[in-house]
């Protein structure tokens, strides 16, 4: 199985972080994966009621923001929070989110 492209963490943007942690139910998805430590896509059962298409397009955004990482493992990918990464760049954002009351 070939490895999707993460950027890099010296690319890592602000905005492009916020925009994907805007959307409510990826922020849901980026708690989830930390809660566990680590999901594969179908195991996160809060997408289970949507498109394929639009979970994908869920897990591209947060890998192409550089919130999540996606790693092989045998035929499925685990996604993993990059906390390192974020806490590099933007010192106390991930733990304010993730530690933030859900809304809904």
């Amino acid at each position: 199985m070939r490895r999707p492209m993460h950027p890099d963490v010296n690319s890592l943007s602000l905005p492009r972080v916020l925009h994907a942690l805007s959307d409510p139910v990826r922020l849901k998805v980026v708690k989830q994966i930390w809660r566990t430590g680590g999901q594969t896509c179908t195991a996160l059962n809060l997408l289970n009621d949507m498109p394929k298409s639009t979970a994908s397009h869920h897990f591209r955004v947060l890998r192409e923001s550089g919130i999540i990482n996606m790693s092989p493992q045998g035929t499925h990918m685990i996604n993993t929070i990059r906390k390192d990464d974020l806490d590099h760049c933007f010192p106390g954002l991930l733990d304010a989110i993730l530690n933030a009351p859900d809304t809904e």
